[in-house]
């Protein structure tokens, strides 16, 4: 997701991200969208990732800084909700939200691709008190979808701040 007041977000030029790549498929911007692997042991048979929004991952790293500043020792923390969606959840997400059935291809695995990743949080939230404020994929995908449509209205070159 992108910062909930439009100031920021994911702006990578020919970016790979799934959510980037399936907002701007909604948006016309892209004629499809690749689902690479249909296969894996999975609920869906596409690969789970916990996607997690660009402001809880940076309210996680203020708490890890306060920590660190207060004289707290080095941790090592996973940030994410301990949940994960499938890749075609998220295609299927970003088309709810948008309104737009847009084009999927479902194509083979990439090599290297694990099946499943998803955060361990229970230490971050157990020692920082880190609690999500964003932990929704419809949420996510609408501030993204917000913001992609912002960049569109700036033109791929604009003055947006790079996310």
């Amino acid at each position: 997701g992108a910062d909930p007041k439009g100031r920021s977000g994911q702006s990578t030029p020919n970016a790979t991200h799934l959510i980037k790549v399936a907002v701007q498929a909604a948006l016309g911007q892209r004629e499809a969208l690749d689902a690479f692997g249909t296969d894996y042991e999975t609920r869906d048979g596409t690969c789970v990732r916990d996607y997690i929004h660009v402001s809880d991952l940076i309210a996680a790293h203020a708490l890890a800084l306060d920590h660190l500043e207060n004289g707290g020792p080095n941790l090592t923390l996973n940030c994410g909700y301990g949940q994960g969606y499938s890749v075609l959840e998220v295609i299927d997400a970003v088309k709810r939200v948008s309104g737009v059935d847009f084009k999927v291809n479902l194509s083979p695995r990439r090599p290297g691709d694990p099946a499943k990743i998803v955060a361990a949080a229970d230490r971050i939230r157990r020692n920082l008190h880190w609690e999500p404020s964003y932990d929704d994929l419809d949420t996510i995908v609408a501030q993204a979808l917000a913001w992609e449509k912002h960049l569109g209205e700036l033109g791929s070159t604009g003055n947006a701040r790079r996310g």
